[in-house]
């Protein structure tokens, strides 16, 4: 990947010759740092949780641990289904103005866009980032938002799903997948980048000064 300094970035991308470039996929941070830390001590609980006879007296403890860990994860996909989902709506409406119709789209092409082929410039990152099973955490993220508007309260969530909400997210995204009829993504080219919020606002305001100056 190159340097974040040569990257340039638009707002609104334009279809470059056989290519569709589209909006970039912007992440926000997902939670505060309590809601981190629960999700990093949920996964030292996990694994203390393996070892653990249910004798143990501490086993309660653990377990809860680690059901707080599995509501940070759901709440972490929640909000970067909520991300994703409004990048499919950016791209429908920026095909809708386009008047391009070379390719019929929706949002469950979009989907499987990012989920199954993304841009190699896009799967680069990600790896940088640490994100070993890009399709499983893209496919739950969309699963979990359309099971849920807005983070539920732990407490209304039973102890089964927490403890296998990944499941659930699954079928979830293969529901929201069948729900309409979509062109194979394959043969078809399109580009975009993927950015953290305060990545991509710095690199905006480094090009705004560029331009002022």
């Amino acid at each position: 990947m190159a340097d974040n300094d040569n990257i340039t970035v638009s707002s609104t991308p334009q279809a470059q010759g056989s290519v569709i470039a589209l909006p970039h996929l912007i992440l926000h941070p997902f939670g505060a740092t309590p809601g981190t830390e629960q999700l990093l001590e949920g996964s030292r609980a996990a694994k203390d949780l393996q070892e653990a006879a249910i004798s143990n007296p501490r086993y309660a403890e653990i377990q809860e641990r680690v059901l707080l860990g599995r509501y940070q994860e759901i709440r972490m996909l929640l909000f970067l289904g909520k991300d994703v989902f409004r990048w499919i709506d950016q791209c429908l409406d920026q095909l809708s103005r386009s008047g391009d119709v070379s390719v019929k789209t929706n949002a469950q092409f979009f989907s499987a866009l990012i989920v199954d082929s993304p841009p190699e410039a896009v799967k680069q990152k990600l790896e940088e980032w640490g994100v070993s099973d890009r399709r499983a955490v893209f496919s739950r993220a969309i699963g979990i938002r359309c099971l849920f508007e807005e983070p539920p309260d732990i407490g209304t969530l039973s102890p089964m799903f927490l403890e296998s909400y990944h499941r659930f997210a699954d079928y979830s995204y293969v529901c929201f997948q069948q729900m309409k009829p979509y062109q194979p993504v394959e043969g078809h080219s399109f580009d975009f980048r993927v950015f953290a919020s305060e990545e991509y606002s710095r690199i905006l305001a480094e090009q705004w000064q560029e331009q002022e100056s």
